[in-house]
């Protein structure tokens, strides 16, 4: 197993975490622009090398999962921190409302036709977490899931933990390695963000009445979320809540644990045994003697 990360901002994996506890401003002063993006450069340079290796070593994949409250940033975050990366390498999907071919299936089918291969970088904005988040939050959406035999709600959302644990354990025994990110952004920093979308004309294609309304079941949301990261938050496939508020500290923090990560996964370049060496040798003779 990949050792987790070492952060102030990993879930615990006891079930003790807190969302009131879980700070959205940065433990730290905050971090300007420029050294930001300085920093994000200087990881981008070890996160294009460790990327290379991965892909060429063939035996692993990892896996990043973005979950946040709209407008915490996940797509600027996701572009800011992996904008360096190989795109054969690296591929993302973003997970709307099911469709009904997705409906058809188990609640994790959709996601795991998507998993990254090995030797790739996968990345989910959004998941299979969306089922314990805002279905929990909106439990009538179960109505169209024409589940058989469906349990009492407690029991169904116990279920769904359990299923995902036991997926990403699967996941982590055969190469994939999962960090799960949860941008941890205040509702007044929310409010604010909301209000540049409707303030700002090229921000106002961002902007959805739907963001509004669920702005109002925020405390159901943090309920969830707690919820979610404090049954799932394991060391094969930990959690980090990050503050969302500073989205310069925010990137900053997910670009180095995405790299500490990939830099604990013993990655290297694969070595020839001596007759295919020899037989290279054979190959450049070859070609300089043309």
């Amino acid at each position: 197993m990949i050792e987790p990360a070492d952060s102030p901002y990993r879930v615990p994996f006891d079930g003790s975490f807190r969302v009131a506890d879980s700070p959205c401003e940065p433990l730290k002063s905050k971090i300007k622009s420029k050294d930001a993006r300085h920093q994000i450069k200087r990881a981008m340079v070890g996160l294009r090398d460790c990327q290379r290796m991965l892909y060429a070593q063939n035996q692993r994949s990892l896996l990043l999962v973005f979950q946040a409250m709209d407008a915490a940033g996940k797509d600027s975050t996701i572009r800011a921190v992996m904008s360096g990366i190989d795109p054969a390498g690296c591929q993302a999907f973003f997970f709307k409302r099911p469709s009904e071919l997705e409906l058809d299936h188990d609640f994790l089918w959709r996601t795991n036709r998507c998993l990254p291969e090995r030797g790739r970088i996968g990345i989910f904005n959004r998941s299979y977490y969306e089922e314990v988040l805002v279905v929990r939050v909106h439990p009538e959406i179960l109505d169209n899931q024409r589940l058989p035999d469906r349990p009492p709600p407690e029991k169904l959302w116990a279920q769904r933990y359990e299923s995902i644990r036991d997926h990403e354990k699967h996941l982590a025994r055969n190469g994939t390695v999962i960090l799960k990110f949860w941008l941890n952004v205040s509702k007044a920093e929310q409010k604010r963000r909301f209000l540049s979308r409707i303030d700002a004309k090229r921000k106002n294609w961002k902007f959805e009445a739907g963001d509004i309304r669920e702005r109002g079941y925020w405390e159901h949301y943090m309920q969830a979320y707690e919820h979610a990261l404090n049954e799932t938050s394991r060391a094969h496939a930990p959690w980090y809540a990050i503050p969302a508020n500073s989205k310069a500290y925010m990137r900053v923090q997910v670009a180095n644990i995405v790299l500490a990560t990939l830099q604990n996964m013993d990655l290297a370049y694969p070595t020839l045994d001596q007759s295919a060496l020899d037989a290279l040798h054979g190959y450049r003779d070859q070609l300089e003697n043309e």
